[in-house]
């Protein structure tokens, strides 16, 4: 009798285990399924800047109207408010959030404007008005008034328009595209590389 009843208990014993082992199995695969899916999401993370209102999203090599917006309001207000004593600051800053093609021709634009100040004895400022994003070019144009003051002239006051592209590598942004021009005729004339960074330097009054 007890002989009988021990056959039966390890018999369950034996069963309960190989039920217990095909559940670790199936819960071992289930497991590197969602490790090899996290591996290969692609993550997006979700930011509350101070300077925005609402959240925005940030992904590797893409970001939501607002961020892009955001970038080009501050590389134009850097660019806009040139002068000699913070134009290497501005390089500085400038030069990890330009594409390589850029670098180059920012820093000779950057030295063009401070030349120009440092001759005509002027100053410069912008005061941005209005930011608009166009979705079919994936720019950001930032317009608003260009202010020179030079010694002995009333303050001069011109249209300004800075055309950024801002795309995204590896969550950081990076800048592939900088103009600046007065008025869409001027724009058109220039027949400016697309591609290309165009920033006058600003003259005396």
């Amino acid at each position: 009798m007890n002989l009988v009843r021990f056959r039966q208990t390890w018999q369950r014993l034996v069963t309960e285990n190989r039920f217990h082992r095909g559940v670790l199995i199936a819960l071992l695969a289930t497991n590197l399924l969602s490790l090899i899916a996290l591996l290969q999401a692609e993550r997006t993370v979700v930011l509350v800047p101070p300077i925005l209102e609402s959240q925005v999203n940030v992904a590797r090599a893409s970001a939501s109207q607002e961020v892009k917006e955001a970038w080009g309001l501050f590389v134009t207000e850097l660019l806009g408010n040139v002068t000699p004593t913070n134009a290497p600051f501005l390089r500085q800053t400038l030069e990890p959030l330009l594409s390589p093609n850029l670098r180059r021709a920012v820093a000779a634009i950057l030295d063009d404007q401070v030349e120009a100040l440092q001759r005509d004895r002027v100053s410069v400022r912008f005061a941005p008005e209005l930011v608009q994003y166009e979705a079919a070019s994936d720019r950001v144009r930032i317009s608003g008034k260009q202010v020179i003051t030079g010694p002995g002239a009333d303050p001069v006051t011109r249209p300004r328009t800075y055309e950024v592209q801002v795309a995204f590598r590896h969550y950081r942004p990076l800048i592939t595209h900088l103009d600046a021009y007065q008025d869409a005729r001027e724009r058109q004339g220039r027949g400016a590389d697309p591609a290309g960074a165009t920033v006058s330097a600003p003259t005396a009054p």
